[in-house]
């Protein structure tokens, strides 16, 4: 046997993408003869990342609910029917002995058609506040994989399993010496480095926050690995120098986790999982401007346990300086941090998952 064919689908953004294709990388290692065909958003970054990844993908033509009302609104109906229609076509033409959803609007018709064909569906919800496309999937799903207790507020019971979410192969045995990371960004061995991460697109008040504070990291002397975001490289490069090192994108998130001695990042649930194997002392900056406000709640999840510290971007003025620097002196403090959000990491995450999509083959 081996010769299955999975149907994966999730995206929109990298939350969604990347923990789908970490879910097919080891579907495929199990079952070297399998076929994999991603389902994703026509206008949304899964088209280029998947592809990237070495996997076949087709585009819906969907897009969520704009919280004004919009154009994009109003053609909600006929793009949600258009999906649905060709979601069908795709299942039928290709398929599939089990469909994996992990979140994202696309995800939506494709499971939900898959369902509605006899196939049985895994999801795999990344935060501690349910997304709504798995919320109204959850009915159609054999097993929902969750990475947060308490999900059964979200999900039925039964159906539930803390697997915790998929990382990147390279992070779960990271052995990269840290005076070799620092040396490949051009680091300084002898200073604290803080890496500033505001996910693949950037995140404009942490950007302005750094930039806000230049001026303390240098007479603290810290150097900085600030991941700005391809939105901002061009306005915020011209701060590259010896000690601030900007860049759009970081390829190689393992040699920037080794470097790292504090991380400054946001709170998505893909970040929060990579950083409970990283293990580093990390202060959270939420976005407010996610649905649920979930990144709050994946953040408040680690703080409640000492895991981790949280600022709000309404009271970042207020409140960083003080907080970064009462980090950056205590080295217990450091210590603690690092041991306890260590000790949330479950780096077999994806195994576990491919472990409960395995149980429904056939």
């Amino acid at each position: 046997m081996g010769n299955y064919r999975f149907i994966i689908s999730g995206g929109g953004t990298g939350g969604h993408i990347y923990p789908a294709i970490a879910i097919a990388n080891e579907l495929k290692q199990r079952f070297a003869n399998a076929d994999f065909l991603f389902v994703g958003a026509k206008d949304k970054m899964e088209m280029e990342k998947v592809p990237q990844a070495g996997y076949v993908i087709e585009g819906l033509w969907i897009s969520g609910l704009q919280r004004k009302l919009t154009l994009k609104n109003l053609m909600f109906p006929i793009k949600l029917i258009s999906s649905l229609l060709r979601a069908r076509k795709i299942v039928k033409r290709f398929k599939p002995d089990v469909a994996v959803g992990t979140g994202g609007f696309a995800s939506g018709p494709l499971l939900r058609m898959a369902a509605s064909a006899g196939v049985p569906c895994v999801l795999q919800e990344q935060n501690s506040y349910a997304g709504i496309t798995n919320k109204l999937l959850a009915d159609k799903a054999e097993k929902i994989c969750v990475a947060y207790d308490g999900m059964e507020q979200f999900f039925p019971e039964e159906k539930i399993v803390k697997t915790g979410n998929p990382v990147r192969a390279d992070l779960v045995n990271n052995q990269i010496p840290r005076e070799a990371a620092l040396k490949f960004f051009g680091l300084d061995i002898t200073k604290p480095t803080i890496l500033i991460l505001g996910g693949s697109l950037g995140a404009r008040r942490i950007n302005q926050l750094i930039e806000s504070e230049l001026a303390l990291f240098k007479k603290r002397g810290v150097q900085l690995l600030w991941q700005c975001g391809k939105l901002y490289y061009e306005e915020y490069k011209k701060y590259e120098s010896d000690v601030v090192k900007v860049r759009a994108f970081l390829n190689k998130m393992d040699f920037a986790y080794s470097a790292a001695n504090i991380i400054i990042s946001r709170a998505g649930a893909g970040s929060v999982s990579e950083l409970c194997l990283v293990g580093k002392p990390t202060i959270f900056i939420p976005s407010p401007n996610v649905a649920e406000d979930h990144q709050t709640k994946n953040a408040l999840a680690l703080v409640k346990e000492n895991a981790a510290i949280m600022i709000k971007e309404n009271e970042l003025d207020e409140n960083f300086k003080t907080v970064f620097e009462g980090l950056l002196n205590s080295e217990t403090r450091q210590a603690q941090l690092s041991n306890t959000i260590k000790s949330l990491g479950l780096p077999k995450s994806t195994e576990y998952i491919v472990d409960e999509i395995e149980k429904l083959l056939k």
